[in-house]
């Protein structure tokens, strides 16, 4: 059985007017989501896991990401700002996260409540399931599934690792289920928006993994909402509304969750490159006497997200001065009964199945080792494919053809060359002297 809603939306999407084919993007592509065909991109859905890598390397901005835009938040009765933590390291460590929160009242939210909050209480539920005999059983070490991108990507690439992942909710998830279920209890009309840092979240909100609706109604991105809050924060003044702490503020930063977590015997790995590293080295069992993975798609952590404004870096420092003057934790909220756990189990994505008949897709695969034979082996991609073998697979599918390979190609017209200049020097029969 394979999970397919994942792949029904999807936040990456291409503005063809501005795509000039240049190939840039196929190399970055960590799952060669991305071919160029005819002079443009083309995204193969099946494939992306919407890391948002593409946007931050695009340089001609061909990528974006679709996100709610503010005004969608006037649908709702009660509109509600559910913030990442990553949103904090956008401004100077002299304004107030309290400001900030106050900047998306004077934007027309009705409330706010900090993911950094809900980061605290799936840190609490990580350790009772780590305690636990369910916890105890699981395979080592632990991977953490808050970074949707990270979780599609073992779906895609590294399926033997699902029972590695860990079965919690995301904050931002259960940040909107405290708002409608504890806050307003089942009350009608209530918006929650996260303001996001990357396109994976938006995706993950409208297409869930590990469980079967969000109870978030809208993702704004940071990058979009980022000018309007900056005017409005400086016009903000101090209200108590900040409730989380420091451990759920570093989650938006390398290292936060297993820092939070207190297992020293963890890995803490940012970058999508770095990930696919971490994993495969995971998979090949080198990972001996290691307890838990952080693994976060994008450079620093949340705060290197797509739809960020700041260097990563220098929010990253932001960040964790913020929280040198916080509390650890923010007191008075438990674990809700049951942990935020999944409520359905994630499946393997095979989105590299070559043929559904397994004798169909056999020949298929001794025909694309062939053709990947016959290829130079460059993996230069001006064949609008990543790789060689990508190609290969491109040509067996019948999505290409050997002389898209410009070395291929070549070789093609000098034999025809070569075929032509033997031609001409044949002379006709009644021509022939001798």
């Amino acid at each position: 059985m394979t999970d397919t809603s994942m792949t029904s939306f999807h936040s990456v999407t291409l503005d063809r007017d501005r795509c000039v084919g240049c190939t840039t993007c196929i190399k970055k592509c960590p799952t060669e989501a991305i071919r160029v065909r005819k002079g443009k991109a083309h995204i193969i859905n099946e494939r992306c896991i919407d890391c948002g890598e593409c946007i931050r390397t695009c340089p001609h901005g061909a990528k974006k990401a679709i996100s709610d835009p503010l005004a969608a938040k006037d649908a709702f009765r009660i509109k509600v700002a559910v913030p990442a933590p990553a949103l904090y390291s956008q401004f100077d460590e002299n304004i107030s996260i309290n400001r900030i929160l106050g900047g998306l009242l004077d934007l027309g939210f009705d409330e706010v409540f900090e993911v950094a909050a809900a980061a605290e209480l799936v840190t609490a539920a990580t350790r009772d399931l780590i305690a636990s005999e369910e916890g105890r059983t699981m395979p080592r070490p632990l991977v953490s599934s808050a970074c949707p991108a990270v979780v599609k990507l073992i779906q895609v690439r590294f399926p033997s690792l699902i029972p590695n992942l860990v079965p919690l909710l995301p904050p931002m998830e259960v940040a909107a289920r405290i708002v409608k279920e504890e806050l307003h209890k089942g009350e009608e009309g209530v918006g929650v928006f996260f303001i996001s840092p990357c396109a994976g979240k938006v995706t993950a909100a409208r297409s869930p993994l590990g469980y079967e609706r969000s109870a978030v109604d809208g993702v704004i991105g940071l990058k979009d909402i980022y000018l309007p809050l900056r005017a409005a924060v400086a016009k903000a003044g101090e209200r108590p509304l900040s409730q989380a702490g420091s451990v759920g503020i570093e989650w938006a930063r390398t290292e936060g969750e297993a820092e939070a977590l207190g297992e020293r015997r963890s890995i803490a790995v940012d970058g999508i490159a770095n990930v696919i590293g971490v994993l495969e080295s995971l998979e090949n069992g080198k990972l001996k006497g290691v307890e838990f993975i952080e693994a976060l798609a994008c450079p620093a952590g949340c705060v290197g997200g797509p739809l960020i404004v700041e260097n990563p870096y220098i929010a990253r420092a932001r960040l964790g001065n913020r929280a040198l003057s916080l509390d650890p934790f923010a007191e008075g909220r438990t674990v809700s009964p049951g942990g935020y756990r999944w409520d359905r189990p994630i499946q393997p994505r095979p989105s590299r199945l070559l043929d559904a008949d397994m004798l169909k897709a056999m020949i298929m695969l001794e025909e694309m080792e062939h053709l990947q034979g016959l290829l130079p082996g460059l993996d230069c991609g001006s064949c609008g494919a990543p790789t060689c073998q990508a190609l290969a697979e491109d040509i067996v599918r019948g999505n290409a053809v050997e002389t898209d390979c410009v070395f291929k190609l070549r070789e093609t017209v000098r034999d025809l060359a070569g075929q032509l200049l033997a031609l001409e020097e044949i002379k006709p029969p009644g021509l022939d002297k001798e």
